[in-house]
């Protein structure tokens, strides 16, 4: 399995020639390009990051699903600061590995949310703050509720993305979080879902 960081809270996950999940593919929002969909799984936290296109599956808001193999749960949350608004967090389960994917949710899970998400092996959440999404002191928090072996930032300060409102770097979350184990890889690749004996942050370079 290989997981990509495209920006804002995009990431691919790939396995095989069979399997290719795109969350959150609409980056021209944030002056990017958007993810070109063709055969593929998109998922999305928000339907607003919908991109019109038919060569693809599409998974958006609450429920279970079973594609090409692959569990998702759908989990419908609070939008951060917003919550008359619901966004959609998910459980992506295949060949062994449950991967949790965060959006701007709410800075407060309660325990039917966390019972729904259940264990998990990688999360991925958004950590930039400013009123916009999770600060770095509640994502801290969640992934210490959530218990994963793997961290996978996102939504943080970068030059080359245009948020509407400025994101703070990686360092506060790292530093919020107490992270003993720190990695930076250009893709994260999980071999016969084998996990770090420790809790890891791993810090994908945008590609």
């Amino acid at each position: 399995m290989e997981i990509e960081y495209k920006g804002a809270t995009t990431i691919t996950i790939k396995s095989g020639p069979a399997i290719n999940v795109v969350i959150d593919p609409k980056l021209s929002s944030v002056g990017l390009k958007d993810i070109k969909l063709t055969d593929v799984i998109e998922i999305v936290t928000d339907a607003e990051q919908i991109i019109d296109n038919d060569q693809k599956i599409l998974i958006s808001g609450a429920g279970e699903y079973e594609v090409a193999g692959v569990s998702i749960k759908g989990i419908s949350i609070p939008r951060y600061k917003d919550p008359e608004r619901k966004v959609t967090a998910y459980k992506i389960e295949f060949n062994g590995t449950r991967i949790a994917v965060l959006g701007h949710v709410s800075d407060t899970l309660d325990e039917v949310q966390l019972e729904n998400i259940g264990v998990i092996d990688v999360l991925a959440l958004p950590v930039g703050g400013n009123g916009y999404t999770l600060d770095s002191h509640a994502a801290a928090k969640i992934v210490n509720q959530i218990d994963p072996k793997i961290v996978i930032p996102t939504h943080y300060k970068d030059a080359a993305v245009k948020y509407s409102e400025a994101q703070d770097d990686l360092e506060s979350f790292l530093k919020d979080l107490g992270a003993q184990e720190h990695e930076v890889v250009d893709k994260l690749k999980i071999k016969n879902g084998a996990m770090p004996a420790v809790r890891t942050v791993f810090e994908i370079k945008r590609s």
